[in-house]
């Protein structure tokens, strides 16, 4: 496959990039810690790779036929988005000096749940299948070129998480905390109000 190396590059470049899922990655991981974050990002990027597969198999094709389901989704994804962006500027700032971090906070099936409504993602997939999986076995190539996302995603994802541990040892008091969170929030309201309104 002599457009692995593009693709990688592609997929690195969509994965690295600031978007929801990496903003509220970075949110939880500062709130909850890396070991709790773990299973939200494998999830997350399982997901995508997931949709990445099934656009190829023919999904993506089916959707451009139903403009009012593609509409639905990204309202639907915006709407859950701007509910997250509402969590994140309620939840209170953790304390930073207790030994263990509570697991609660976006959840699993949450994570993955959340790639299905995500704009970003859908125009990912169909870009990968649309650029990448032409020629030969159709179905090799949208399989391989899954997997590989998912190989990239995967420490993408997992450096947002340790960008949010940095962020709460940066901001250590609850007053730079929440202004933090307040960012944060209004970065995942701008990603998801963006994809409907442009």
């Amino acid at each position: 496959m002599e457009s692995l190396l593009p693709f990688l590059l592609f997929a690195f470049v969509a994965s690295i990039t600031p978007g929801p899922t990496n903003i509220l990655v970075l949110s939880h991981s500062s709130r909850r810690g890396l070991g709790a974050t773990l299973p939200i990002i494998f999830a997350a990027c399982v997901a995508a790779a997931l949709i990445v597969l099934a656009v190829g198999l023919g999904v993506g094709e089916t959707l451009l036929q139903f403009p009012r389901v593609q509409q639905a989704m990204a309202w639907g994804g915006v709407l859950w988005l701007s509910w997250l962006a509402w969590q994140i500027l309620q939840s209170a700032p953790p304390s930073l000096d207790a030994p263990t971090r509570t697991h609660e906070g976006l959840g699993v099936m949450s994570a993955a749940t959340l790639q299905l409504v995500n704009p970003k993602v859908w125009m990912m997939a169909v870009a990968v299948i649309s650029v990448f999986a032409g020629g030969g076995d159709k179905t090799l190539r949208v399989l391989v070129l899954s997997l590989a996302f998912l190989l990239v995603s995967l420490p993408c994802m997992t450096l947002w998480a340790l960008l949010g541990l940095g962020s709460a040892r940066a901001f250590s008091s609850p007053r730079a905390f929440r202004g933090m969170n307040t960012a944060l929030a209004l970065l995942l309201l701008v990603s998801a109000w963006l994809t409907v309104l442009v």
